[in-house]
């Protein structure tokens, strides 16, 4: 019997989504407006003309539960089948907020994939465990920093690292915006940096490690990435907003590569800019990209020059570290426009399991770059014995 033969049985195993669905003032409206989204996401068609009571009772979401937030604002828990979803990320991706994202009021605030989904995907290939293992910290936050700024040529960029990679610094990222442009190319830049952080190791029997940006074309991201590993590159840095959740994906899932991955929010944010809408810090910063394989997540803390606040952030950090599907713990990564003087807050507030990224702030405390890193470090390392 071929496939199209058989009777459509599902295993009835369901995962679960959770919506906050906004400018809804009754239960009806609310009832109507999370059935909507049941059909909208499975089979995007009205309930009365679907063919069958199998596809009814199989495939179309189900409303778990609907409670009211108060102000207009009401809680929906939908349960999908986990076949809906396949067996790609592409599809699970487009099953949670997909077509319901075209639609105004609607913010996804969290999931749940279920035991069977959840081992479909590997999740972090280091997490906070392994990031730790690699660079031998164990007592206090990863520090971390980025070369710039764009316009200096490779020559320029590998004597940052190893000045920064002397300083202690243990994550030293390309800036996000380094690509492969004219007056910096990639290949020439990794070859240069990952050189000059070895040379700096070598010196201060330190374990720093140069994370080149990867993110490209489809076409070329694993070249970029198989150049890095090659290099002896000590990770890498990939913005999924750009590039797509499952490229990063397939980088993490890879053992020929075995790279930890740090995650940037570049052309992710207006996805949370909205209460009313898109989707929470926490699954877009946090629970995305824990399931697509990062190791390490980067967003705008609170008090910078983003406009994040701290119960933001916070959502971040709970979606990053709490349990999910079985994935270990990434580290939230605190960034945009953090100062040295704020060290002990953040410290205070993100607590020692995470990363603190500092760039613009390690150049304006004087000439000597190397001496600010150490500042740098000795503030993280007081802070956390405090």
């Amino acid at each position: 019997m071929t496939a199209q033969d058989q009777p459509l049985t599902l295993s009835g195993e369901r995962f679960s989504a959770v919506y906050q669905l906004g400018g809804t003032h009754t239960a009806t409206q609310a009832q109507q407006r999370a059935l909507d989204i049941c059909l909208e996401q499975t089979v995007e068609f009205p309930h009365h003309l679907i063919p069958s009571a199998a596809i009814r009772d199989q495939i179309v979401g189900e409303v778990a539960a609907l409670e009211p937030l108060g102000a207009d604002r009401w809680e929906a828990v939908i349960r999908y089948p986990v076949e809906v979803a396949g067996r790609e990320l592409t599809q699970l991706v487009n099953c949670l907020f997909g077509n319901i994202s075209i639609k105004p009021g609607i913010r996804l605030t969290r999931f749940d994939l279920g035991e069977s989904l959840g081992a479909l995907y590997r999740g972090p290939r280091f997490g906070q465990a392994g990031l730790r293992a690699l660079l031998g910290i164990q007592d206090r936050p990863i520090v971390c920093t980025a070369i710039k700024p764009m316009g200096l040529n490779p020559r320029e960029l590998a004597d940052l690292a190893y000045r920064l990679a002397l300083g202690g610094i243990d994550l030293i990222k390309d800036d996000h915006g380094l690509t492969d442009q004219r007056f910096c190319p990639f290949d020439e830049r990794v070859q240069r940096c990952t050189a000059a952080v070895e040379r700096a190791n070598r010196e201060t029997g330190g374990r720093a490690r140069y994370l080149p940006n990867v993110t490209a074309p489809a076409t070329e991201i694993g070249r970029r990435a198989r150049l890095a590993q090659n290099c002896d590159a000590g990770g890498l840095l990939f913005c999924p907003g750009l590039a797509g959740l499952d490229a990063m994906r397939a980088l993490a899932d890879d053992d020929a590569l075995a790279l930890p991955i740090l995650s940037h929010p570049a052309f992710q944010g207006s996805f949370t800019l909205h209460p009313d809408g898109g989707l929470t810090h926490g699954v877009l910063y946090g629970q995305l990209n824990r399931l697509a394989g990062a190791d390490a997540t980067i967003f705008p803390s609170y008090g910078g020059r983003f406009a994040f606040t701290a119960p933001e952030c916070r959502d971040i950090v709970d979606a990053a570290t709490g349990p999910m599907a079985g994935f270990p713990s990434i580290f939230p990564v605190p960034a945009g426009g953090m100062g040295i003087a704020r060290v002990p807050e953040l410290i205070r507030f993100y607590g020692r399991d995470c990363c603190l990224l500092i760039g613009g702030d390690l150049h304006a405390q004087g000439a000597d770059l190397v001496a600010n890193c150490r500042g740098f470090l000795a503030a993280v390392r007081k802070a956390s014995e405090e």
